[in-house]
């Protein structure tokens, strides 16, 4: 099935690149994060086009649940250990900041989007789970962000019983590709046009060559391995969401910290369920652990909460998921002083767009965005990413000694890691860095370009 946006919302289509160019600025992709960054180009006086390999929002941004929030799961009170409260701060700054932009630009544009300002709630089921919901509470505070202890009757609208939560007052939502459209309208996009190679200040794509002073990565997950070297710095996680008809519109947005719980959003008389997250490639594995994943495991959910609803759309997203938790924006790297990237997103790429797109338009008119230094490439904060970093080796070795052994065709055309079949997707999935592939060998999902 295809998403609720993509089933909503057409974009009328994009010609490809007639040919050679030059251009002062390229961004390569055109889902949220490539599209804010062009769009404030442009507003600042800059020439700008988009390269997009299939067509406008038809990646990530087509397949998120678009909740547009500085709630983030139980992060701050991690984030603070980690890397102090100064960095802290600024990360909250930023996604607070990015919200209220959002308002803005639909205020000022006269964007037709379903943009509401709903509180977003964290929650949990077990008794564990109110003393880490207390401690997030207090980090937030300490950050400035308005949160607070939610009563139980913040959550009647949810067919479950909670024993705690939190509230965010004054998060949002939208239905992203409505956003998208609009904005897209302002800009030159070339779709279908295939990115092949980036070597210096060339974009090598399958219908031409483009020439440009600045070039603007926003392809989910970084397509040019060096420099930069993202693909040793994050690895992907699978997140799954159907989408319920017939249902009363929720006070809110919900957020579960238990090990199986689950988020959940309305749009319009349909709730969005999302829940059954995997690591990218290892949805197999978790099966055989016993769990269920994916939407084998949110159908058991909406059967036991929504016996009487109908799954009218379902569909799933990659999350790039950084090693320190951070996303990575900012020069892509310090031997490309003219090339910049966006990736690192985890579950949370509408607001992590807007801070992107907002940073590097800074950047490359000479701007000065204050917390770039939190989200800048170059940082490396040890304590919060040498545990993700020692699983993600492991992992990468083992799917690269497979891949030693395997077939040609079940070889991620990556890196060469040997290839997992997910029976949810119904496509094969690369449990070292998330590329994906149907059925038929053909690309799904990036890092890697080429088809198997």
């Amino acid at each position: 099935m295809n998403s609720l946006w993509k089933d909503t919302v057409t974009i009328p289509p994009r010609a490809s690149l007639p040919g050679d160019m030059s251009v002062p600025d390229v961004v390569i992709g055109a889902g949220m994060a490539g599209i804010l960054t062009a769009w404030f180009l442009k507003k600042k006086g800059r020439e700008v086009i988009v390269l997009e390999a299939n067509s406008i929002g038809s990646g990530q941004t087509g397949n998120t649940t678009a909740k547009i929030t500085s709630q983030h799961g139980l992060f701050y009170r991690q984030m603070i250990r980690k890397v102090g409260q100064r960095e802290a701060r600024m990360y909250a700054i930023a996604n607070e900041r990015a919200i209220a932009t959002y308002e803005k630009i639909i205020r000022e544009e006269k964007v037709s989007c379903d943009f509401q300002r709903k509180p977003a709630y964290l929650y949990t089921m077990e008794e564990q789970g109110i003393l880490p919901l207390q401690t997030e509470m207090r980090a937030a505070q300490s950050l400035g962000i308005d949160a607070t202890w939610a009563g139980m009757e913040a959550f009647r609208d949810i067919p479950f019983s909670v024993k705690g939560g939190i509230v965010f007052p004054n998060q949002a939502q939208f239905h992203p590709l409505k956003f998208i459209k609009h904005l897209s309208n302002e800009l030159t996009v070339y779709e279908q046009t295939k990115v092949l190679a980036v070597k210096k200040n060339r974009v090598y794509t399958d219908k031409g060559v483009v020439t440009a002073e600045n070039i603007i990565f926003a392809t989910h997950y970084p397509i040019t391995n060096v420099p930069g070297f993202y693909f040793l710095r994050q690895h992907q996680e699978r997140s799954y969401i159907v989408a319920l008809d017939g249902q009363k519109e929720l006070a809110g947005m919900y957020y579960g910290i238990d090990e199986d719980g689950l988020s959940l959003r309305s749009e319009g008389d349909r709730l969005l369920l999302g829940g059954g997250n995997h690591r990218t490639g290892k949805c197999i594995c978790e099966q055989k652990k016993g769990k269920h994943v994916g939407y084998t495991f949110l159908k058991e959910q909406a059967n036991q909460y929504y016996p009487n609803a109908n799954i009218v759309n379902a569909w799933s997203a990659q999350d790039c998921m950084p090693h320190d938790e951070i996303p990575f924006i900012g020069k892509y790297s310090v031997f490309r002083p003219n090339w910049y990237v966006t990736t690192g997103f985890k579950k949370w790429g509408m607001t992590s767009s807007m801070i992107a797109a907002a940073i590097i338009s800074d950047m490359i008119c000479g701007g000065k965005h204050g917390e770039k230094s939190i989200f800048s490439p170059r940082r490396f904060y040890i304590r919060a990413a040498a545990k993700n970093l020692c699983v993600d080796l492991w992992e990468s070795t083992k799917g690269l000694t497979k891949g030693f052994f395997a077939s040609h065709g079940h070889r991620c055309s990556h890196l060469g890691c040997k290839l997992e079949w997910s029976p949810e997707e119904s496509s094969w999935e690369c449990p070292c860095h998330g590329s994906g592939y149907h059925k038929d060998g053909k690309l799904k999902d990036n890092p890697a370009t080429k088809n198997l």
